[in-house]
């Protein structure tokens, strides 16, 4: 499982990863989500900030890698990550699930169905709807592997889902389209938390 979290929050102009949400920051509950699901390596993708980021975190079995392309986008944590997992599990692993740090309602519940549907259909992609789009979290088949540490840019995985488009199984997420970019997000989400 790889959690991305390098980004340096231009927009938000605070690092988006410790900001507080019913009692913990964004990235803890990305990881207490993740650990949640039972998954043998959780692995978290810094970058910006990591050192701040790193000493707020708490958890039996993350690994944390730090990105020294981050600027470059997402698709170089992916890329990271993927590579990692790889050799750490001598490609035993059937799949990876990427997930952000920023959308606060990820619960293992997802994660552990995401993973499930995998393993029951073999499909290539398994990826959360909300709406009628399919994105992270996603689980990737280890086929999709070599096209993970190919990515460029700050497209992240959308690009393989989309060329998977006919092939993808999907998990309802009604709520993954919420994530945090910028004060506004937060405080909408913050101010709905009190209602």
């Amino acid at each position: 499982m790889i959690i991305l979290a390098a980004g340096n929050s231009s927009r938000l102009g605070q690092p988006k990863q410790l900001l507080e949400y019913k009692g913990k920051t964004l990235l803890q509950n990305a990881v207490d989500e993740a650990l949640g699901t039972g998954a043998e390596h959780v692995v978290v993708i810094l970058g910006a900030n990591a050192g701040n980021i790193k000493a707020g975190i708490k958890g039996d079995g993350i690994t944390f890698l730090e990105n020294p392309d981050y600027r470059k986008g997402m698709a170089s944590g992916i890329s990271l990550g993927t590579g990692y997992l790889e050799k750490k599990t001598g490609n035993n692993t059937d799949g990876i699930l990427i997930m952000l740090c920023d959308q606060p309602f990820v619960n293992s519940g997802l994660l552990t169905a995401l993973m499930k549907k995998r393993e029951e259909t073999g499909a290539p992609v398994v990826a959360s709807r909300y709406g009628n789009r399919k994105g992270v979290p996603a689980v990737f088949h280890r086929n999709v592997f070599p096209e993970l540490r190919e990515l460029t840019g700050d497209q992240g995985a959308k690009g393989i889902i989309r060329n998977y488009a006919d092939r993808t199984e999907t998990v309802e997420f009604p709520q993954g389209h919420i994530d945090i970019d910028t004060m506004e997000d937060y405080h909408r989400l913050t101010e709905g938390d009190k209602n």
